[in-house]
């Protein structure tokens, strides 16, 4: 059964940015895309680039690698060379606090 895990302030993720967490064993990434906040895997499926080192522009990341382009919304893969989506968690906020459930 899926559970909800507290990660980082919300004051911690600033629009715009993204950082680095393991939550639960996971190696995650979370964005805040103006405003809306995603949460999804950290490791480029095509040669393992961190995420959450790669730019955003909008709800889309690229990989700070190879440049390969992954929608937040729903984790898929947008432009090779990767060809693989990446998972992509439910987010909530419980009094200023990010949670992913897992």
């Amino acid at each position: 059964m899926p559970q909800r895990h507290p990660v980082t302030p919300l004051v911690e993720l600033p629009p715009g940015t993204g950082k680095a967490f393991t939550v639960a064993g996971c190696e995650l990434a979370i964005f805040n895309a103006d405003g809306r906040i995603f949460a999804v895997d950290n490791t480029c499926p095509h040669d393992g680039a961190p995420l959450a080192e790669g730019s955003l522009d909008g709800t889309t990341i690229t990989c700070p690698w190879h440049a390969a382009e992954f929608d937040l919304t729903s984790g898929k893969v947008l432009t090779p060379p990767a060809v693989e989506d990446i998972g992509s968690y439910p987010v909530f906020i419980n009094a200023g606090v990010v949670e992913v459930e897992l």
